[in-house]
């Protein structure tokens, strides 16, 4: 009879997907931050989260992944309660998460022994992941050395080492060079590609668009609008408010 481990590992990896969030409300101080809100992340391709600062796209990213216990509405996982032993299944990526003071492959190296992976093997995976993220020259450099672009790189880096079939990135391109900012956009399309799904809470609204399959406009806590990314992309009332055309 296999471990517990292992079977609450078969059952997460099949049972995350879709997540699904119905008549969504969080409150906090007396304030109504997220007010009767409806989403769904399905399998495969990137959904969106757009809006201004404030909307509430972070927050609601949050609750979606289980961070967050919403005040009311109902949030499911694959059509259950969330399951906080799936929680290694979505990989998160909030603010940067990265240790200074070890360097870059430390850093991957790290996230590899929290997901069990045996330290032979730690070394090859580590510098195969950075290598993807661009980042292979700056391997033996302090994470505190690195640029805030190249600190995100490293984060989403360490979050895929637990092979997560969900990735919640926030802002990722938040205060980046124009550059650093492509390559993040580039990193996704190729994430994507290799079948991970993606939910983002992004303010960069074209370059988002291009690269999404679905997009939920959100507005002082509600979702005013949603749809596939490239309907939305044509919509005038969109392109006005967040494309400046």
């Amino acid at each position: 009879m296999p471990p517990q481990s292992a079977v609450d590992g078969a059952r997460c990896a099949s049972a995350i997907l879709p997540i699904r969030g119905e008549d969504l409300v969080f409150e906090r101080g007396g304030r109504r931050l997220l007010d009767h809100i409806d989403v769904e992340i399905g399998g495969g391709g990137t959904l969106v989260l757009i809006g201004p600062n404030g909307a509430g796209k972070s927050l609601l990213a949050r609750v979606l992944a289980g961070l967050v216990t919403p005040t009311a509405g109902q949030l499911t996982w694959a059509g259950r309660a969330p399951d906080r032993r799936c929680a290694p299944r979505i990989g998160f990526v909030f603010q940067r998460p990265v240790l200074l003071r070890r360097s870059a492959l430390a850093n991957v190296e790290y996230a590899l022994a929290i997901a069990g992976v045996a330290r032979p093997v730690r070394g090859e995976r580590a510098r195969h992941a950075l290598e993807r993220a661009r980042l292979a020259h700056l391997a033996h450099t302090p994470a505190r050395v690195l640029s805030g672009g190249e600190q995100q790189l490293l984060a989403i880096s360490r979050a895929l080492m637990s092979r997560p079939r969900l990735m919640l990135l926030d802002e990722p391109t938040l205060g980046l060079a124009p550059m650093i900012a492509l390559q993040m956009f580039e990193l996704v399309r190729r994430l994507v590609e290799e079948g991970l799904t993606l939910l983002l809470a992004e303010q960069d609204v074209r370059r988002t668009l291009e690269v999404s399959a679905q997009a939920y406009v959100v507005e002082n806590g509600r979702v005013v609008t949603e749809g596939a990314a490239a309907q939305l992309a044509e919509d005038p009332r969109i392109r006005q408010a967040y494309l400046g055309l």
